[in-house]
């Protein structure tokens, strides 16, 4: 029995950092659902684009200087950050703002059409295959409880999951104390009321899409240099693995986004280990049917109350 319990640690470890990974993502997705009502799903685009603005970056540092991995990592996440918030801003306004009052389905159509353009323009730029990006930080801390089995804690998946807490705290401190963030709770509630009051309801949409996309351009850099190599087809189904993490814990939720990344990180990696990676995606896509079938507003999402 002792020989089992080490391995499933290892491999809640393992869930945990790539849950961070899509609990970074699925914010994107419940922040956007949370003030306009919709899915933007160019947003696992986003977090493609973000891994290959840090595989641009760390190209052009690595072959002019010699810096040290913290310095390159920061430079990675700083540039990524800086061009995906940016592209974030455009998709809003190219995207979704000239058909925010048209019927959905309009800016569905929009936003997949989006998807296909980003992944496509980084097919041109980088070509179809993997790019392949050197592990910056290795190294793990390794703990023998008993048994043969060490528990490897690698540094890099490590910092995954102690970035994810940092960033989930600040946002929700931020959502919840700042100007900006009260008024993005105030569109959430009621739009029309909050354009009434004089925010600048557009504002805050843009906003919201550039924190969505910032965060996911750091989930892109930080898979990069955990997974060691990218290629321009993972956003798309960790995008959608994302949207399935955000409807799980509660989209328009931000601890809903967090709580479910996490289970569904977990899910995957436990069902790889002890069934087959194989039936990971059937799994993990059941799971969603189950979930708009049995309770639709996710684990912690609160279900929408028509207002007369």
């Amino acid at each position: 029995m002792f020989d089992l319990i080490a391995p499933f640690i290892q491999q809640i470890f393992n869930g945990i950092s790539l849950g961070s990974i899509y609990a970074l993502i699925s914010i994107g997705y419940t922040m956007v659902y949370g003030i306009i009502g919709m899915i933007n799903f160019a947003h696992g685009e986003i977090y493609m684009l973000g891994a290959y603005i840090g595989f641009v970056t760390f190209i052009i540092i690595s072959t002019n200087a010699n810096f040290s991995p913290i310095f390159i990592i920061f430079s990675m996440m700083l540039v990524s950050i800086i061009i995906t918030g940016t592209y974030g801003f455009i998709i809003e306004r190219i995207a979704y703002r000239p058909l925010r009052n048209n019927q959905r389905l309009v800016v569905l159509i929009s936003a997949i059409g989006m998807s296909i353009f980003l992944q496509n323009l980084i097919v041109l730029a980088h070509g179809a295959r993997d790019r392949p990006i050197p592990i910056l930080i290795s190294g793990a801390f390794k703990f023998n409880l008993w048994g043969d089995f060490d528990i490897v804690i690698s540094y890099s998946r490590l910092i995954v999951i102690i970035m994810t807490i940092v960033l989930m705290v600040l946002l929700t401190l931020f959502i919840k104390y700042s100007r900006i963030g009260r008024a993005s709770r105030a569109c959430s509630q009621d739009m029309s009321m909050a354009n009434l009051l004089g925010i600048d309801t557009n504002k805050i949409v843009s906003f919201i899409f550039v924190i969505g996309s910032i965060l996911a351009a750091i989930g892109g850099v930080l898979i990069a240099i955990t997974i060691g190599r990218i290629n321009p087809f993972i956003g798309f189904l960790a995008g959608i693995k994302a949207f399935t993490a955000a409807v799980l814990g509660g989209i328009g939720s931000i601890p809903g986004a967090m709580l479910g990344g996490i289970l569904l990180g977990l899910i995957e990696t436990l069902v790889s280990a002890y069934i087959s990676s194989q039936y990971k995606d059937i799994i993990t896509f059941s799971l969603l049917i189950l979930v708009l079938l049995f309770r639709p507003t996710g684990l912690l999402g609160k279900p929408n109350i028509e207002k007369i």
